[in-house]
């Protein structure tokens, strides 16, 4: 005797009213888009209880309709009737009772104002209202029960569970735009950061070389051309790196793969733009996850512009160790220092990204300085902090 081994479908067996339901629910679940969402609600519970006509109405705080997402009527007939309802008649009286009502004639329910011109013509209604933890999101609004003179009590029953699952699925979609917009806003910065900390300082150190060539044309050509000639290739690199800031990729900084290399890069850059003095100085530590790497490099290239910019130094230096499990960076300078406990005013994005960025990774951030004793900015990073960030 010969069977199928697979389990019966659990829809199969369940009432008819029932199978609607969970169709109805299951066509909702899950959307991440509330418009879309709102519009699937009021879509699915037309067709669960055969209703000509299905509303969603959402009310603000003070229980005025901000929106009015309708099924079975079409743009035009919309278009034609005007403005949002304002929550006259029946509508307003469940928005103002927060409780379902069921009717058979609508005009002649005592709290019925009529409808617009254009509007059309309905008959028996169903209101219900759309609840998150208690507290009302919106109202489903059902008018001409076709098949039927009025909806019954076991349509009104089917509409109030799926009201249930309609304030879920509102919910979970509005929660999920706005991880997407707090997303949005932590890209926003992040790119900030970058453009600040990567190529900002890179065009600026361009800059720098360029100073004083007006002066060199007449004083020193072969000099003059050499700075023009440098600054074009670093130009050329910045154009690079602009390239593969927009595609998502690491920085040109990070194609020879290790920490010392990108430093002894940096490095090289600041003895390009500046009379100051840099040595590199360490070891490399092992197997850094990638994205340490380019968190220090960019904190690194920050102090560094900040050594070119403010601190009049004759000396720097740039220097990175492991010791009891600890990565530690250090860049330091010997020039002119600033009181590292003053308040750094908001046009002073330096210290505040690279502490972030710190922050970022699981290190610390030590800032040592004081005015005419030059700056140290001192990053420690414990094992175990790339360990727990999942960066292996």
């Amino acid at each position: 005797m010969s069977g199928s081994s697979e389990a019966p479908d659990r829809r199969a067996t369940l009432p008819p009213a029932v199978a609607a339901l969970d169709a109805a629910v299951r066509g909702i679940s899950g959307v991440p888009d509330v418009a879309q969402v709102l519009q699937l609600i009021v879509d699915r519970v037309r067709e669960l209880v055969q209703a000509r006509y299905a509303a969603l109405g959402i009310v603000d705080d003070r229980g005025l309709i901000i929106e009015f997402i309708t099924s079975g009527i079409s743009q035009a007939e919309r278009e034609a009737i005007g403005e949002l309802p304002r929550g006259r008649g029946l509508l307003g009286l469940i928005i103002r009772e927060n409780r379902p009502y069921r009717v058979a004639e609508i005009r002649k329910h005592p709290d019925s104002h009529g409808f617009p011109p254009n509007h059309p013509p309905m008959t028996s209604f169903l209101g219900v209202p759309v609840t998150v933890k208690g507290e009302p999101v919106g109202r489903l609004y059902l008018t001409d029960k076709q098949g039927a003179r009025e909806f019954s009590p076991d349509d009104q029953a089917l509409v109030e569970t799926f009201a249930l699952h309609a304030g879920i699925a509102i919910e979970n979609a509005r929660l999920h735009e706005q991880v997407q917009r707090l997303a949005v806003v932590g890209e926003r910065e992040r790119i900030s950061r970058d453009l600040h900390d990567g190529i900002i300082q890179s065009i600026y150190g361009v800059t720098l070389a360029l100073d004083d060539v007006p002066e060199l044309i007449d004083e020193a050509p072969p000099e003059a051309r050499r700075r023009v000639d440098a600054a074009i290739d670093q130009l050329h690199a910045v154009i690079r790196d602009i390239r593969t800031f927009i595609f998502g990729l690491r920085p040109v900084l990070l194609d020879g793969g290790t920490l010392l290399d990108g430093l002894q890069a940096l490095a090289d850059e600041l003895r390009r733009n500046t009379v100051t003095m840099i040595e590199v100085a360490g070891s490399e530590p092992a197997g850094l996850p990638l994205e340490v790497v380019a968190e220090l490099l960019s904190i690194a290239r920050e102090a560094l512009a900040n050594v070119a910019r403010h601190a009049a130094a004759g000396h720097a230096w740039v220097r990175v160790d492991e010791a009891d499990g600890v990565v530690e960076l250090e860049v330091g300078d010997d020039g002119a220092g600033f009181d590292a406990g003053r308040q750094i005013g908001p046009a002073h994005h330096g210290l505040a990204n690279m502490r972030k960025r710190a922050t970022g990774i699981g290190a610390g951030l030590e800032v040592v300085s004081d005015p005419g004793s030059g700056t140290r900015i001192i990053v420690r990073i414990p094992r175990r902090a790339m360990q727990r960030g999942g960066r292996q």
